[in-house]
């Protein structure tokens, strides 16, 4: 079998699940569960690599000054939170976009600046 043909039947499989969940009764909620399901497993994996991250590097965040730590944790902690806020921050129009983007690109120079402090010998 042709890799053509194999994507092509994927694809239509694909394509059939979907109609499927469309005009089957009750297709709507079971869609919104395995999306839940995925969702869930999604931000386990991230929780287990960030653990894991944090495992393999203990020595190098313990030797951090604690205010490079200190700014640290506040910027990861704070990039959380402006996940966790943003339907209601993107609900606020156009104003809520930019307090967004700003907000995680001040937690993004914060873990910057950690790391470039932290390269820093003077």
């Amino acid at each position: 079998m042709s890799d053509r043909l194999r994507v092509a039947l994927e694809v239509l499989a694909i394509l059939l699940v979907a109609l499927l969940f469309t005009v089957a009764p009750g297709g709507d909620s079971t869609l919104k569960v395995i999306l839940a399901i995925l969702s869930i497993a999604f931000f386990v994996a991230i929780a287990l690599l960030g653990f894991r991250l944090y495992r393999e590097n203990t020595f190098t965040l313990e030797s951090l000054t604690d205010a490079q730590r200190a700014v640290l944790y506040t910027s990861v902690g704070g990039a959380f939170l402006v996940f966790a806020a943003s339907e209601r921050m993107f609900d606020w129009g156009g104003g809520g976009v930019v307090l967004w983007i700003g907000l995680l690109a001040l937690c993004s120079y914060g873990v910057f600046w950690v790391w470039q402090s932290s390269r820093d010998y003077a």
